[in-house]
């Protein structure tokens, strides 16, 4: 037997081995049973201690059991914990225990999800979740959805499909002969557009600096009056949840008028497409269905494990054309090939822990989490309000946004929050001066938890004073 053979045959014992995948849950086990009262943000020695994982790597194969030790050991102590109900930071969900008991399963089938013919399980469960996720956000019955990493992803697969379906319109193929020479496609977007919009812009060739940026009110909602004149050629960008605020653009105001002139909508609702999930929220999307595409991310208000991004296209065929590929070794089949509805071929399975989210929780259940995190949200508001905090927004979502009595009071208030351990949540600027920006996302949070979140921001407040 050859020296590599000999290798090759220990990693397929490997792979069959109990004792790994055992150690591998009591790890899991551990951390979750921990993850409500730890620290929400790694101490400073724990952080120090990624040192031991910096190295060259080894010439000699390393014992996956000591390498699992050493994940748990060290790299543990050193995650943020996300999982648990005090992490407000960057409107990061949680994650349901269906849908990450899902996940394990999935992983161990490790299933490429590009085409019907590599997994035809992962084909049926994106046709279940797209037909599932377009009656629970209310959206055109004829809507196709794609499956991707995230909002940012979702975006530019909507953009690219209103760009070259409004560049076909004018007689020009975009996917065959580029962008030079091509009829200009002017874009709107609000003047609070989140830094992935214009990530994806640049992306696509449309650029940052040559967007039409409309004017916005003080919760950062696009004014409908300030509207430019729209046209044929027009890609016009509403958002559902400012990421400061949480505010809600005038869908029904603005969006009618874009139609009647041609132009293609795109609705960035990245949290806030959720609303339309809850009765007594979707009042906030009111119109956002007339659009031309929307992007959300389920790992957001959906508590979907991590790399859940949807696109959505009421035109099958235009998101098609912009994702289309060709090739003599593509199996394309009569059933769902996934890679056609986005820019990946190779990918996971993640429609698997989607649809284990979507089906544990039912429309109710979907209504429940998304009015109890907007319920924890006003908790949080209220609570500061009455300590003393200025809370700067409306609070109609989930954000919350709060200072203190000057600017530099506020930047140290939250550097001391950040530090505590209690709680963590970043910071933005808003209306020119520095807010503490509070995204209450998960499922794990309580009313205690706010509760103990808030007398953290009390005694963070009175050591920057001190």
């Amino acid at each position: 037997m050859t020296e590599s053979h000999a290798f090759c045959q220990s990693l397929r014992a490997q792979a069959g081995e109990e004792e790994l995948l055992d150690q591998a849950r009591d790890h899991a086990r551990e951390y979750l049973r921990g993850v409500r009262e730890r620290r929400v943000f790694p101490a400073d020695d724990e952080l120090a201690r990624l040192a031991e994982l910096v190295s060259d790597l080894p010439e000699d194969p390393t014992d996956p059991v000591r390498l699992l030790d050493m994940l748990q050991g060290i790299g543990s102590p050193a995650t943020v914990a996300q999982t648990g109900g005090r992490y407000f930071g960057f409107v990061n969900g949680g994650c349901l225990p269906a849908a990450l008991a899902a996940k394990w399963l999935a992983d161990a089938w490790d299933q490429n999800a590009a085409l019907y013919v590599m997994s035809p399980i992962a084909s049926v469960l994106e046709t279940v979740c797209e037909k599932w996720l377009v009656q629970l956000l209310r959206l055109p019955e004829e809507t196709a959805a794609g499956f991707v990493g995230g909002t940012t992803t979702a975006t530019l697969c909507g953009l690219a499909a209103g760009r070259d379906e409004l560049l076909r319109r004018a007689g020009w193929e975009a996917g065959d002969r580029g962008l030079f020479g091509a009829p200009e496609i002017r874009v709107l977007i609000g003047d609070q557009a989140h830094a992935s919009v214009l990530k994806c812009l640049a992306l696509l060739g449309l650029g940052r600096e040559r967007v039409i940026k409309v004017p916005t009110d003080d919760q950062g909602r696009m004014s409908a009056e300030a509207l430019p004149r729209m046209d044929d050629r027009t890609l016009l960008i509403l958002q559902a949840g400012n990421v400061g605020s949480g505010a809600f653009d005038p869908f029904a105001a603005i969006i009618p008028r874009a139609r009647e002139a041609g132009a293609w909508v795109h609705v960035d609702g990245a949290f806030g497409l959720w609303a339309s999930a809850s009765p007594r929220l979707r009042h906030l999307t009111e119109g956002a269905e007339l659009a031309d595409s929307w992007s959300a991310d389920a790992h957001k208000t959906l508590n979907a494990p991590y790399d859940n991004g949807i696109v959505f296209c009421r035109s099958r065929e235009a998101l098609v054309a912009a994702m289309r590929a060709s090739g003599s070794y593509i199996v394309y089949s009569e059933k769902r090939d996934g890679m056609v509805y986005a820019p990946d071929m190779s990918r996971r399975a993640r429609g698997v822990e989607l649809w284990a989210t979507l089906l544990s929780l039912g429309t109710a259940g979907a209504a429940a989490l998304v009015e109890e995190l907007c319920g924890n949200a006003r908790l949080f508001a209220e609570g500061l309000s009455r300590e003393g905090f200025t809370i700067r927004n409306q609070v109609v979502f989930n954000q919350v946004l709060a200072a203190c009595e000057t600017p530099d009071l506020t930047s140290a208030t939250l550097a001391n929050v950040q530090r505590s351990g209690e709680c963590w949540c970043g910071g933005t600027t808003w209306n020119n001066d520095p807010a503490i920006r509070i995204s209450v996302c998960s499922f794990m949070t309580t009313a205690e938890d706010v509760r103990r979140s808030i007398r953290a921001f009390v005694a963070a407040r009175g050591a920057a004073r001190a």
